[in-house]
């Protein structure tokens, strides 16, 4: 408990999030919303803002991939020891939970930036003695179960997380919603923070004031609903709100967390322009902002790069926004840096799967969550094609990434993409990495030449791996979707796929087009043009789509509004 008084006197925000990726061995996330989440920390960190970071602690991970023979993905649990990286505090609340309490304990993290902030995180606990077995695994799996084992999981870290924070004496003034699993928080304080002699418009107004909501997705998917029967059976109305004011702000005929958040949360923001743009099409009538995503520039930077930016802006891990000067650095030393990167994706290629590549050949990455709106399987459209590009202009391609254990549709695509890499072989080499997590990350987009994204628009939110890919020099080639609207300028940071008025059906045929007709001539042809590129990739996408930036315009545009 007496590590936590630094932190109580000057923190003020809460950061609640289902999912963060602090460092690879802490299996608590699973994808893109993690890993902002956990560059939001480490920039918080390093900007001294006063925020602690709530999540749950996740036994068992998200899952360990492994790829079966015939190139299915096959599930298993991915367990970590989180008492090698947090210290579990000496106190417990309870949460009600099927008319049991359920008691809740948590782990401190800390986030440590070089120039001296830290950043407290808590990982919520149920795996106590004093819980029934039952209750013990709540915390155990994240996103695993059915709809009943994610709505405990939610009560934990939106309910639990609130009273753990008021227990330990943490004084918050505003409460950051990443997505709407935290969302039955809001509950919380209508009905414990507000006073229950307050007329209800009073209180809905002054939990609304506490309260900001980022939503990080368009796919109708990603927005989690409950039957109101589970609802009254698991959490029942436990004095948090009266049924038929829930149904007024969580929807009539299922509770919608993202529903739910949006109705109580003053400030309410998309992941970049373009999803703003649809998630008020998607629910009209709110004020939806923009808050573009960025990355933590020193966690993504590979080393070589590090060395060289280090070499003229010693503060570039601070204020990223000085990479712009990267412009200047010898056409040299770039590509030195990019080959030293390049190495090391080749390396762990070949440790994973046992293919070798090729390190004069272009590699094309694509890595992701595998489901069917991120179209992986686009590039394979026409083989023939394919095979014909390869001919005068010989490339090679890595992917990687997990389906959901419930995703039917994206392990039919795992198991494609392999058959796919069988029929290519060996004229073509394609290696799928299993298992992709964020130290694979770090190689494959620090490594790749060609970034390749390929989602159905609009349903890309944001996407930040493209930026991480960026600031290692990495060229883009991407649909117009999500944060690649507003970073691309063709032919200088990369290329559009279907740009302008073109049809999402032609995206295949034009992807193949621009592959090549301009990319791939391009790097073999015209070496120094394609290394200005990369530094324009570099000093203008580096630069600005950064975590330093968008934590500033939290801080200064929605904390302290």
């Amino acid at each position: 408990m007496d590590t936590l008084q630094q932190f109580l006197r000057h923190t003020s925000i809460a950061y609640f999030s289902m999912e963060i990726a602090l460092r690879p061995e802490m299996r608590t996330y699973s994808g893109g919303l993690g890993i902002l989440a956990g560059d939001c920390a480490r920039s918080s960190a390093d900007l001294d803002l006063p925020l602690v970071f709530v999540t749950l602690v996740s036994h068992e991970g998200y899952l360990r991939q492994e790829i079966g023979s015939a190139g299915e993905q096959v599930d298993h649990p991915d367990p970590w020891r989180v008492e090698d990286w947090a210290a579990q505090l000496d106190f417990m609340v309870a949460v009600d939970i099927e008319g049991r309490s359920v008691w809740v304990r948590p782990w401190l993290y800390v986030v440590s930036c070089p120039l001296g902030g830290r950043i407290p995180v808590l990982l919520l606990d149920t795996r106590l003695e004093q819980n029934c077995p039952e209750d013990r695994s709540i915390t155990d799996r994240l996103y695993g179960g059915d709809a009943a084992y994610r709505l405990k999981q939610e009560i934990v870290l939106g309910v639990g997380g609130a009273r753990i924070l008021e227990g330990l004496g943490f004084e918050i003034k505003k409460y950051h919603l990443n997505e709407g699993h935290a969302s039955l928080l809001t509950l919380h304080l209508l009905a414990t923070q507000t006073g229950m002699d307050v007329p209800l418009q009073g209180r809905l107004d002054k939990v609304r004031e506490a309260c900001v909501f980022t939503t990080h997705t368009p796919v109708e998917a990603g927005h989690d609903r409950f039957s109101y029967g589970e609802v009254a059976r698991i959490l029942g109305h436990g004095g948090l709100i009266d049924p038929d004011l829930l149904k007024q702000l969580g929807g009539k005929d299922e509770l919608n967390m993202t529903l739910l958040a949006l109705n109580l949360s003053r400030h309410v923001n998309g992941v970049a322009e373009v999803h703003a743009e649809t998630t008020r099409l998607m629910f009209p009538g709110y004020q939806v902002g923009a808050v573009t995503n960025g990355v933590h520039v020193p966690t993504w930077a590979h080393p070589s790069f590090a060395e060289l930016f280090q070499g003229i802006l010693s503060s570039w891990a601070h204020q990223p926004e000085r990479l712009t000067r990267c412009e200047q650095l010898p056409d040299e030393a770039i590509w030195n840096a990019h080959q030293r990167a390049k190495r090391d994706l080749v390396a762990a290629v070949a440790k994973a799967t046992g293919q070798m590549l090729d390190e004069e050949r272009p590699i094309i990455a694509f890595a992701r969550r595998m489901t069917g709106y991120k179209r992986p399987h686009l590039i394979f459209t026409d083989l023939d094609r394919l095979r014909e590009i390869n001919r005068r202009y010989p490339f090679q391609i890595v992917m990687g990434g997990k389906a959901h254990p419930r995703d039917q549709e994206g392990k039919v695509l795992i198991a494609e993409i392999h058959r796919h890499i069988r029929e290519l072989a060996p004229e073509l080499p394609v290696a799928f990495v299993p298992n992709y997590d964020m130290e694979l990350a770090r190689l494959f987009v620090s490594g790749a030449d060609v970034w390749l994204n390929t989602p159905m628009p609009p349903l890309e939110a944001s996407g930040t791996s493209g930026m991480k890919a960026a600031l290692n020099g990495v060229l883009n080639f991407s649909v117009l979707d999500g944060w690649w609207s507003e970073g691309w300028v063709e032919g200088v940071t990369g290329w559009a796929i279907g740009e302008g008025d073109r049809l999402a059906t032609e995206h295949a045929s034009d992807c193949l087009d621009k592959l090549e007709g301009t990319v791939l001539p391009l790097f073999y042809e015209n070496r120094p043009r394609w290394i200005w590129m990369m530094k324009q990739s570099i000093s203008k996408i580096g630069s600005y789509f950064n975590s330093q930036r968008m934590m500033r315009r939290y801080g200064s545009e929605v904390y302290l509004s």
